[in-house]
């Protein structure tokens, strides 16, 4: 069994900025996608930022610019750093991971760790 294990989420003033750190448990392989997701308060959940298997990347156009996710394959440990903070920046982020066996690919996903910044 996979546990991916977040940490670093908090208040924050506008502009500020913030370092979220998300580790998988357990003597598992490399996971295959490593993700940040975020969902506000009445919104759906939405990608933040993957770092894929082949090494690239992704954003939300939201934060591009903003936010940067690395990756230590050795660890099986993704991060997402945040600057430049908003207020809309507010939500529940999530760590999330698929690890894959030769006929699927199973997800994973973190508690959640909260993210308020302040006006």
């Amino acid at each position: 069994q996979v546990h991916l294990v977040e940490s670093g989420g908090g208040l924050v003033q506008a502009g500020g900025s913030l370092r979220l750190s998300c580790a998988a448990s357990g003597n598992i392989p490399r996971a295959n996608n490593m993700a940040w997701y975020r969902q506000a308060p009445g919104k759906q959940r939405e990608l933040v930022a993957v770092f894929t298997s082949r090494g690239t990347t992704n954003y939300a156009d939201s934060v591009k610019g903003r936010f940067t996710i690395s990756r230590d394959n050795a660890k099986n440990k993704v991060d997402l750093q945040m600057n430049s903070l908003k207020p809309e920046d507010t939500a529940v982020y999530y760590c999330a991971a698929d690890w894959c066996g030769s006929s699927r690919c199973d997800d994973y996903w973190g508690q959640g760790t909260q993210v308020t910044v302040s006006s």
